[in-house]
């Protein structure tokens, strides 16, 4: 779940560089920072964050 959620970052990310945009907000979307986000969120998908276990009998 958290890899789809960083893929959607990313792909947000990428949009708005390829528009040239900020939202209007240059300090707090910038693509800096929605990078930072989706690593964050690749990282805690890796380290078995969001994954669920199940355990006993159905």
């Amino acid at each position: 779940m958290l890899a789809i959620v960083a893929a959607v970052v990313f792909g947000f990310a990428l949009l708005l560089d390829l528009i040239n945009s900020n939202l209007g907000a240059p300090d707090l979307f910038n693509w800096n920072t929605l990078v930072l986000i989706g690593l964050l969120l690749l990282a805690l998908h890796l380290g078995g964050v969001g994954s669920r276990v199940r355990r006993g009998r159905r």
